[in-house]
């Protein structure tokens, strides 16, 4: 009799097993390379927790647009800004209604050698750099963030000339990371590490400076019937997915 139970507690729990990997699926998500690094152990956490997986394709929010206006084959788009999803929402690319905010975004001016940006900033109006990098503003939001940012301390036109564009923020941060630019702008995301700046020295700039970095989130049309779309954008707003997001200095929307 214990033999027998035990078989049938043991086919039950194959059963359910079998269960549990046929309805488990995956999505295709776009997402703004800011976004990288806490995407990634999202994407991780949101396995375990639902056995869905998310194949994660990350670069420029202006890029993935156009490519999705053309047909590109994602669910799921996480951009750095809250403009190019709602274009897409308006277009009838993504489903309506299924646009929010996920992060507050913050720009950091960020150089890879130790003491040489000084912590208020005041090196961009002293000079003495050669190049200066910053994604590209019509393509990044953190690019055109940084814009903003020169523009309200007058300092535009002076350091237009010594502008050195990644096409997104992770080239951005490649550009100054490999010493191809003395500084840069990028997401605080991208320097941080247990709360802290990892490496070299960075003034992180006051958000009053720049327009709100609003990065959103919307459900495309190619994913509205698949599961683990839906899924993974309902786990984004998870206490585990929001204490990741948080860690890697991003705000969160009230």
């Amino acid at each position: 009799m214990l033999k027998h139970t035990l078989n049938r507690l043991l086919l039950i729990t194959t059963l359910l097993a079998i269960s549990a990997i046929a309805q488990a699926g995956s999505t295709v998500v776009a997402v703004a390379a800011n976004f990288t690094k806490p995407m990634n152990e999202i994407a991780a956490e949101f396995e375990k927790a639902s056995g869905h997986s998310a194949k994660l394709s990350f670069g420029s929010s202006g890029k993935f647009v156009a490519q999705l206006e053309n047909g590109a084959p994602f669910d799921v788009f996480l951009s750095a800004d809250d403009k190019n999803p709602a274009k897409l929402e308006q277009s009838d690319l993504a489903v309506a209604g299924s646009r929010f905010t996920y992060a507050l975004g913050k720009l950091v001016l960020w150089s890879a050698m130790e003491g040489y940006v000084d912590s208020e900033g005041q090196i961009l109006n002293k000079g003495g750099f050669k190049h200066l990098a910053l994604a590209d503003p019509k393509l990044a939001p953190y690019g055109a963030a940084a814009m903003d940012l020169l523009a309200n301390l007058k300092l535009l036109d002076k350091l237009r000339p010594l502008f050195v564009q990644g096409e997104n923020i992770a080239q951005t941060y490649e550009f100054v990371s490999t010493g191809n630019a003395e500084l840069g702008f990028v997401a605080l995301s991208q320097v941080l590490e247990d709360g802290k700046i990892s490496r070299g020295s960075a003034w992180i700039v006051p958000e009053s400076l720049y327009n709100p970095i609003r990065q959103d989130a919307i459900l495309l049309k190619s994913g509205a019937e698949n599961p683990a779309a839906v899924a993974l954008l309902e786990f984004l707003k998870s206490p585990p997915a929001l204490a990741i997001i948080k860690k890697y200095g991003y705000g969160l929307a009230e």
